[in-house]
């Protein structure tokens, strides 16, 4: 029997789901267009991972550890998922723009979502790059208790 990816274990299609969900609520409009009720958990799992554009999640707390990356945020940051998830979220930013990026993240939590967020980040293999025009946004379990929160661009280039 083959091994399940990692990513599409049951506690990260339930992840997925409230990740589509809370976009959803924050946003008006789905993340990706297959977001619909009554969809099967699993293939909407894999259409995230699959979607074609950075997608991450990280959970709560004074240093937030990611709990989620989809295949082109772990081709973007040069790395593996085992090396990623688990990973402070803060590392994804070069230590210069981390009171930034703090900053915009403080602010996605007051508000629950921000929108046109740009800032700089950092590859694994120490390649900078500027993302562009990204959503952030709040998590919400099912019994509307906050559990971490979100972000997605499309727009980014490598400096």
């Amino acid at each position: 029997m083959a091994c399940e990816a990692a990513w599409l274990t049951s506690e990260k299609q339930g992840l997925a789901g409230v990740l589509l969900q809370s976009h959803q609520r924050a946003f008006g409009r789905p993340l990706i267009a297959s977001a619909q009720p009554n969809r099967s958990k699993r293939l909407m799992c894999q259409e995230l991972f699959a979607c074609g554009f950075p997608v991450l999640a990280h959970g709560t707390g004074n240093d937030p550890r990611l709990s989620y990356a989809n295949a082109a945020a772990l081709q973007l940051w040069e790395t593996s998922w085992h090396e990623l998830i688990g990973m402070p979220s803060r590392l994804t930013a070069p230590e210069t723009e981390r009171a930034e990026r703090s900053n915009a993240l403080g602010q996605a939590k007051r508000l629950e979502a921000v929108q046109n967020y740009q800032g700089i980040r950092i590859s694994r293999k120490g390649q900078q790059f500027m993302i562009n025009n990204a959503r952030i946004w709040t998590l919400w379990d099912a019994e509307e208790r906050v559990c971490g929160q979100a972000a997605c661009f499309s727009d980014w280039w490598w400096l």
